[in-house]
């Protein structure tokens, strides 16, 4: 069982430079993910959600979702303990 540790890789930091999404790279350039959580490399500060997640009309959406990094599009719900459909072996 793997736990979510989500990060951009070099390939969706070069995407993001050719797309020319100067807003995505500005949160990377201040923020590093530390175990399931950004923090801020300024303050030392814990941002406790994902920059990206908005939530619309009752649901969480992912504001750059078609752009989102690898980890994100490769991440299957419920296989990490933060994620609200993760069931333990034993609640299986």
């Amino acid at each position: 069982m793997a736990d979510m540790i989500a990060d951009a890789d070099a390939e969706d930091l070069e995407r993001w430079r050719r797309e020319g999404r100067d807003d995505i790279l500005r949160v990377y350039g201040d923020a590093c993910w530390v175990g399931d959580h950004f923090m801020s490399v300024t303050t030392g500060m814990t941002i406790h959600d994902c920059p990206y997640l908005d939530f619309r009309e009752g649901f969480f959406a992912c504001t750059i979702y078609e752009t989102r990094p690898r980890v994100c599009r490769e991440f299957e719900p419920g296989s990490s303990e933060i994620c609200p459909q993760f069931k333990r072996e034993a609640d299986r």
